[in-house]
């Protein structure tokens, strides 16, 4: 790598979200990369001594490998931006435009991506309206097959592909254990893919595409994280056509919603070879399973000078303190 220099790098993993051990992962991982080139790394978990140990220390960058909300919603990002520490990863107001997944959509759907049709209920409609008239309004407009996921949260946690439709209650059930708010959307069929987007100075690029081929027919948490659930292929199985217009939707939905360095943009080819906007993801796993290192790796690229750069981006992006 070029131009190196030897940071002093905390990398957060852990916090308190459903995704807390898939993040310890994600940290180790970064970390053990970052160590390798030679970077002063310490790894920590966000608790109530962190923001005095940065005050104390004030490290060159803070690299966050938090999963869930404690690490995605913009709330932690937000104090990282009064510390004035360079932070790898997206800023507040666009963490939390991506953490919404309705929200995303919509504006993602405005920039001309297509994005599959959809019913956003917060769970007090069902209280108001009655949960058989409204799920039946649901499935007169919508149809089946579906996919019901909580409108926060990632790792497929609370998502349920609904191909009957008498499992829709207990599909509404599943995601409101893990959100207020549950999305439904009508399930598009086609080739599976996540596209990793990546800015270390010179503008979003598109890595190579991964196709998603689970073993057991859904990409479900087990999927992604347990080593043999899931057939990977890197590149994706497409045309070079399609899988251009599928980088070209990535990073579109990446400059949309303001995202920054890194994020991953979740799609599904049809039959046709529209990809179509599933989510964003503003930190995606970095495991020894994850999609991310997959797409690094398939580009011809180090973990380690990745990440490096990244947090190299962060220290440039991030304006001195004056006083």
């Amino acid at each position: 790598m070029t131009d190196f220099s030897a940071r002093t790098i905390v990398v957060l993993a852990g916090g308190i979200s459903h995704e807390r051990d898939i993040s310890l992962r994600s940290g180790r991982r970064v970390a053990d990369s970052l160590n390798n080139l030679g970077h002063r790394v310490s790894l920590r978990d966000p608790d109530a001594s962190l923001l005095g140990y940065l005050a104390a220390n004030r490290p060159d960058v803070v690299w966050p490998a938090l999963h869930g909300a404690s690490g995605e919603d913009g709330a932690l990002r937000a104090l990282l931006e009064q510390t004035g520490i360079p932070f790898v990863g997206s800023r507040t107001d666009a963490s939390r435009l991506a953490w919404s997944k309705p929200t995303a959509k919509a504006l993602v759907s405005r920039a001309g991506i297509a994005t599959p049709a959809s019913v956003t209920l917060p769970k007090e409609t069902f209280r108001e309206l009655g949960a058989n008239s409204v799920l039946e309004t649901v499935l007169a407009g919508l149809g089946a097959p579906l996919v019901v996921k909580p409108a926060q949260g990632g790792s497929a946690q609370g998502v349920t592909i609904v191909n009957d439709p008498a499992d829709l209650p207990r599909a509404m059930v599943d995601a409101y254990t893990y959100a207020d708010v549950a999305l439904i959307e009508k399930k598009i069929e086609g080739t599976e893919i996540s596209v990793t987007v990546i800015d270390t100075g010179d503008g979003p690029e598109a890595l190579p595409a991964v196709e998603i081929e689970p073993v057991g027919g859904t990409y479900s948490f087990d999927a992604r994280y347990n080593a043999g659930e899931t057939r990977f292929f890197v590149p994706a199985r497409l045309t070079t056509e399609i899988a251009g217009a599928a980088a070209e939707a990535a990073v579109l939905a990446h400059t949309t919603l303001g995202l920054r360095h890194l994020s991953r943009i979740d799609l599904i080819v049809d039959g046709a070879g529209t990809p179509w906007f599933l989510e964003a993801n503003v930190l995606p796993g970095l495991t020894e399973t994850s999609l991310v290192p997959q797409a690094i790796e398939a580009a011809g690229r180090e973990l380690g000078e990745v990440y490096s750069a990244l947090a190299e981006a962060a220290i440039r992006d991030t304006p001195a303190l004056v006083g």
